[in-house]
């Protein structure tokens, strides 16, 4: 009799630590630990962040953070926290959210375009990933990077084509700066290099010539005819004369910072700079902004004519007005300032 109840008393007692272990089991692992309304939320673990780290984003998500502990503990995640960007969705239970921010780094997609220079482009991409602006723009200027690279800080904006790339979030500034030299070279194919020593230009005269045709028109449709155009005058021997490289130049300088000029003056035209190609022979020693890929791919197949000229189309906003002589240049950039003196555009 006195066995038969011990063994009672066993059963008894294995039944509720069953239960309990049942019950942990459910709460730990089954039961759904989501206190969001919405179908998904992020949380972003910085490198070398500790479960402290994680916890404090994970608390205002979850119903149970003391469960979500006890079986992060268990499975040992607060030992070995990963960085990155990474899902947690609605119904989702304490096994699926440590499962999910363990392994499934979520990518994100960086876009860029018109981004004059590399302080703004390391600003908008320090927003989308984890490097911040200052540790982008070191790498981006850094002279050995560039010096190994063959390019120079007045080119090196040219490595950065505007598109759209997928990134962890985690990325650090020389993953990032890595990518896209590997994107460039990419973009850069045989043909490609052909194009350009064909019409006897260098990568980075190509992507500066893109970046002035770029600044003239964002009309790919005349891309071409414009890039022609200066490839006429580099041809002669002709100054480039582009307006928008007076624009560079003159903000550049104190006297015209945080101003926008909206037309260019005979003023501009005496600027000592290097970028005023009034002055100078020659394409700029950089790139003025960064151009459009369909700049880029205007100027490797630029129109073959036999204009020189120039000017905007007063009644085609966007687009221009071609001339072979200088006269009929004349005529049309006339009209064209008349139209700015009509509304007023003066400086």
């Amino acid at each position: 009799m006195y066995i038969k109840k011990i063994l009672l008393a066993i059963v008894v007692i294995g039944l509720i630590v069953a239960a309990f272990f049942a019950n942990f089991v459910y709460k730990a692992m089954l039961k759904p630990n989501t206190a969001f309304n919405n179908e998904s939320a992020y949380i972003y673990v910085p490198t070398g962040a500790s479960y402290q780290d994680v916890r404090a984003q994970l608390e205002p998500l979850l119903d149970d953070i003391d469960s979500f502990d006890d079986l992060a503990e268990r499975k040992e995640y607060t030992k070995y926290v990963k960085p990155g960007r990474f899902e947690i969705k609605k119904g989702m239970t304490n096994n699926d959210i440590i499962n999910s921010i363990r392994s499934k780094n979520l990518p994100i997609k960086v876009s860029f375009n018109n981004q004059s220079t590399l302080e703004k482009l390391a600003g908008r991409v320090s927003k989308e990933i984890e490097a911040d602006s200052i540790a982008l723009l070191n790498a981006m200027k850094d002279t050995a990077f560039l010096s190994e690279n063959n390019f120079k800080e007045a080119t090196a904006l040219g490595m950065y084509l505007p598109n759209s790339y997928e990134f962890f979030w985690n990325t650090s500034a020389e993953a990032f700066r890595a990518r896209m030299l590997k994107e460039y070279k990419r973009f850069w194919t045989d043909s490609k290099i052909k194009k350009a020593n064909a019409i006897g230009l260098s990568q980075d005269q190509v992507i500066a010539l893109a970046s002035i045709v770029y600044e003239e028109s964002k009309q790919a449709s005349e891309q071409p005819r414009i890039a022609g155009v200066y490839m006429n005058r580099i041809r002669i021997g002709m100054p480039l004369q582009a307006d928008p490289t007076l624009k560079f130049a003159a903000y550049q300088l104190p006297k015209y910072k945080n101003t926008v000029i909206k037309r260019v003056l005979n003023v501009h035209k005496d600027i000592d700079s290097p970028y005023n190609t009034y002055k100078n022979r020659g394409l700029p020693p950089g790139l003025i902004a960064m151009p459009d890929i369909s700049a880029i791919n205007a100027v490797l197949n630029y129109e073959k004519h036999k204009y020189l000229y120039f000017a905007a189309d007063a009644k085609r906003f966007g687009f221009h007005k071609f001339a072979k002589t200088l006269a009929q240049h004349n005529v049309n950039a006339r009209e064209y300032q008349r139209y700015l003196s009509s509304q007023g555009i003066n400086k």
